[in-house]
C-alpha cells in the first residue's frame, strides 16, 4: 500500500488583468480587490501546501472576472458582464490565452503524478468571503468534496477530525459554504478520472483569517499539521504497471 501524491492548484490567485483588457475594467478597482476579484489568501495557502509536501503546484493570477479558471466554458459566470458582451473571437482569445493553457497544465501535472504514483489527491486552494449578499458564513474552513466518491469522503473525514484535535477554535464544515460536486476544475476531472486514481478536494478558508498582505499564517499552519495526519490514513493499493488511469 502507498499513500497517493498530492497536486496543489490555486485558480484564483490573484486580481492581475492583462494591459490588453484593462481599459475594460476601468472604474471598477473595487471589485477587483474583493472576493469578486480573486480569492485573498488562497495562493499563499497554495504555495505552503506545495512546500510542506514537496508536491507540483499550478496557479494563476489572472482575475477571475477577465475568466474564472474554476468554471466550466458553458457556465454563465465564466466571464464577468463586461467581457460577456465582447465579441466571440476576443472572448474566444480570452479561453486559447488564459483558460485553456492552465486547464492543460493541471490535468499534465495530475496525469504525471497518477503515472509516477498509482494515484493522486488534488487540492484546490481558495477562500471565501464572510459575508455574502448580507448572510453570514458560519464557517471558518470548509473543505469540498463529491459525496458519490469514497476516497473524498474519507480524506474530508479524517481531515476535519484532524482540524478538531489542532484548532479546536475552528468551525469545519464539509460542503460548505459550496457544494463540493458543483461546476469547478475537480468536477471537471472527475468526469476524466476514475476515483480508485482520483482524489479532489477544494479547501476554502474564511477570508476573516486573510491580513491586508495576503497571509493566514496561523491558520496555514493548523492546515498543514491537520492535512499532514489525515493524509496518515489514507492509503492506495499501487496500479498495476500499464493500467490506464
Amino acid at each position: 500500500m502507498t499513500r497517493p501524491a498530492l497536486v496543489i492548484t490555486c485558480e484564483h490567485g490573484g486580481k492581475h488583468i492583462p494591459a490588453a483588457y484593462r481599459a475594460l475594467f476601468e472604474g471598477q478597482e473595487a471589485t477587483l480587490h474583493s472576493h469578486r476579484g480573486f480569492d485573498a489568501g488562497a495562493l499563499k495557502m497554495a504555495e505552503t501546501l506545495a512546500e510542506a509536501f514537496g508536491a507540483p503546484l499550478v496557479s494563476a493570477t489572472v482575475s477571475r472576472l477577465l475568466v474564472d479558471l474554476n468554471r466550466s466554458t458553458h457556465n454563465p459566470t465564466l466571464h464577468a458582464e463586461v467581457v460577456r458582451r465582447l465579441p466571440a473571437t476576443q472572448r474566444q482569445e480570452i479561453l486559447a490565452r488564459f483558460y485553456q493553457p492552465y486547464r492543460s497544465r493541471a490535468e499534465q501535472a495530475i496525469r504525471q503524478a497518477i503515472a509516477d504514483h498509482g494515484a493522486v489527491i488534488h487540492l484546490s486552494s481558495h477562500s471565501f468571503t464572510p459575508e455574502l449578499d448580507g448572510r453570514l458564513r458560519k464557517a471558518d474552513i470548509g473543505l469540498l468534496y463529491d459525496p458519490r466518491r469514497p476516497g473524498e469522503a474519507a480524506l474530508c473525514r479524517h481531515w476535519k477530525a484532524a482540524l478538531a484535535v489542532a484548532a479546536p477554535q475552528l468551525t469545519v464544515r464539509r460542503n460548505y459554504p459550496y457544494a463540493g460536486k458543483g461546476d469547478g476544475l475537480t468536477a471537471w476531472l472527475r468526469r476524466c478520472l476514475g476515483p480508485d486514481v482520483y482524489v479532489g478536494v477544494e479547501l476554502e478558508i474564511n477570508q476573516k483569517h486573510v491580513t491586508a498582505d495576503g497571509d493566514c499564517p496561523a491558520l496555514r499552519h493548523e492546515i498543514v499539521e491537520s492535512l499532514r495526519e489525515a493524509l496518515s490514513h489514507v492509503q492506495h493499493p499501487p496500479r498495476a504497471r500499464g493500467a490506464p488511469p
